[in-house]
């Protein structure tokens, strides 16, 4: 059986400014992620280095600090059953010319150093991750899709 999970997807700042957090944000709700944590923010460099603190040292790390802080990012944590492996599949690979039609990447990206979208890509990278962006009390956990048995193999209500 599947595991409920929690992930943490960011729309990067090239997504946020050609106007696609709508798009984005739909395709993880219609796949049937539930949104627990959202919110529109601008990443410190400190809050960058942290993120990306596994790059450290590598020649790639100072742009990629500079990128996610020249502009603001939309941060989400999505929940559901297999979670990161769902929205990593809605996300595509990471290199846009190899993610499939119909992924964000596929879609909407040309270039690695535009990808649009950031997704955990594990469930250690999603608890550190999410920790980083969010605080518990930011996160909203306790409600219910009332169409969650639409969308998985849930117990379908009685009829009224």
């Amino acid at each position: 059986m599947a595991e409920v999970q929690r992930t943490f997807v960011a729309i990067k700042p090239d997504g946020v400014q050609r106007g696609l957090i709508g798009d984005i944000v739909s395709r993880f709700e219609k796949k049937g992620l539930k949104i627990v944590g959202m919110k529109f923010m601008q990443v410190t460099k400190q809050l960058a280095e942290n993120h990306y603190g596994e790059h450290k040292g590598k020649p790639f790390f100072e742009g990629l600090v500079g990128f996610i802080t020249s502009g603001p990012i939309l941060a989400m944590v999505l929940e559901g059953k297999d979670a990161i492996a769902v929205s990593r599949t809605v996300i595509g690979a990471t290199n846009p010319v190899s993610a499939a039609p119909g992924t964000i990447r596929g879609d909407l990206a040309l270039e690695i150093g535009r990808n649009i979208v950031h997704g955990s890509d594990g469930p250690e990278s999603a608890k550190r991750e999410i920790g980083i962006f969010f605080s518990d009390e930011e996160l909203v956990s306790n409600w219910n899709r009332t169409v969650q048995c639409w969308v998985s193999e849930e117990p379908v209500p009685a009829k009224v």
